[in-house]
């Protein structure tokens, strides 16, 4: 039996059920809390599929900062280095075309969109890169759920092996091991209903030799340590996210409980039925009215429940969201809450870009790395292009003519 199977699936169970949970919130699927057994079992049906779902902002967010705008070629800025030691200006010009070819022919202007919030939102993301048919390089972003990646304990960041597996038509579990010098692909004996089966349970189906030198699978790990798997944006949102839930949920019942207003009477004698059972005195509703022969009887109802509570408690955890996550709080509070200027909010990014900021150089590396492959795929010396991001605190047009003006008012 392969050991590398062996291991393969043992990090697709232990690893499936993480991933799953943090779709399942970013997509609004939560678990929801009540605060009594009497309210689950009263409204549990009812709000079974509410949430308000804070998760997609806060990987959105970083998302929509994440814009690959071209590449460039890092060694342009290397100094006065000698002409033989660098590209020329024409050779490098030829090869960001060559990348910006592959780039669009994959229609990755779209799909690098993805690869990122997979990222994000999973923590870890996945790139393959193979030539088709006619030789051109194919860029086949994946689910972190499918891929799994053994580092290179002693080269830090190289991935050793990796492994993909997914249900085909026929419903056969089809499992592909990477190597740096060859690609073994494996099938389930027998077709799947959606578990992965034992490792005695695949059979070879073909080997196919990798003349590239490299695993052609790329991680892209969210806020990782050197050779491990990343860390979701949502695993420090998730608690507070669920006690959101619990406060509105809390809210709703409150309202359901107080929408009519709850009477009461005192000083009335309380008749049985013939079981010894005690029998209402009064139905309640508009449509009937409440009377009593006795002149001691009194009569009252209670005051309806003080929402407002429960809309500091709501807004509260939208706070918290916005501090662990360290995403801007006017993402949560539409009415931007005291934030009077651009130059207030942009003030109140500075930790956020820092992050985006971080990201791009992360994801970035590895972008630079599958490019490299691609290139080579299709016959070109691996060049040192990097992806080349959109500023995520670019100025508004506004605030670049009033730099101008203050910058033309100094020089004056």
């Amino acid at each position: 039996m392969n050991k590398d199977i062996e291991h393969a699936l043992t990090n697709f169970r232990i690893n499936g059920p993480r991933y799953d949970r943090l779709e399942r919130y970013y997509d609004g699927r939560h678990d929801l809390a009540f605060a009594t057994e009497k309210f689950q079992n009263t409204f549990g049906t009812l709000f079974r599929e509410f949430a308000l779902n804070l998760c997609p902002v806060v990987c959105d967010a970083v998302r929509d900062k994440l814009r690959i705008t071209g590449f460039g070629d890092t060694r342009r800025n290397a100094g006065s280095l000698p002409a033989s030691s660098v590209t020329t200006q024409t050779q490098a010009g030829s090869l960001r075309s060559d990348a910006e070819s592959i780039w669009r022919r994959n229609r990755m202007g779209t799909r690098a969109g993805e690869v990122h919030k997979e990222a994000l939102r999973a923590g870890d993301a996945y790139l393959i890169v193979w030539p088709d048919a006619g030789g051109k390089a194919m860029l086949f972003p994946n689910r972190a759920a499918n891929i799994s990646v053994v580092y290179d304990d002693e080269s830090a960041g190289r991935i050793e092996w990796a492994a993909k597996y997914w249900i085909a038509a026929d419903k056969h579990v089809r499992l592909n091991l990477f190597y740096p010098d060859r690609v073994e692909k494996y099938i389930s004996k027998d077709p799947s209903e959606g578990a992965l089966p034992e490792p005695k349970g695949f059979l070879p189906d073909e080997t196919i030799a990798n003349p590239y030198g490299v695993v052609p699978v790329f991680h892209f790990a969210n806020n990782a340590d050197v050779g491990s798997l990343g860390r979701s944006e949502l695993e420090a949102a998730i608690p507070i996210q669920d006690g959101l839930n619990k406060s509105v949920l809390d809210m709703l019942v409150a309202m359901e409980f107080s929408a009519y207003r709850q009477r009461w009477a005192a000083g009335i004698e309380i008749e049985f039925d013939a079981e010894g059972k005690q029998v209402a005195p009064f139905k309640a509703g508009v449509e009937h009215l409440w009377m009593s022969e006795n002149p001691q009887a009194t009569f009252g109802d209670f005051a309806a429940a003080d929402l407002e509570q429960f809309l500091k408690v709501k807004d509260s955890f939208r706070i918290d969201i916005a501090s662990v996550t360290g995403t801007p709080l006017h993402y949560f509070l539409q009415e931007s809450r005291g934030f009077a200027s651009g130059v207030s909010l942009r003030q109140n990014e500075t930790r956020f870009n820092a992050k985006v900021r971080d990201r791009q150089e992360s994801f970035g590396q590895v972008w630079s790395d599958a490019l490299t492959l691609a290139l080579a795929i299709e016959g070109q010396t691996a060049p040192d292009l990097t992806p080349q991001w959109e500023d995520p605190a670019a100025l508004s047009q506004k605030e670049l003519l009033e730099e101008r003006i203050l910058e033309k008012e100094l020089t004056s």
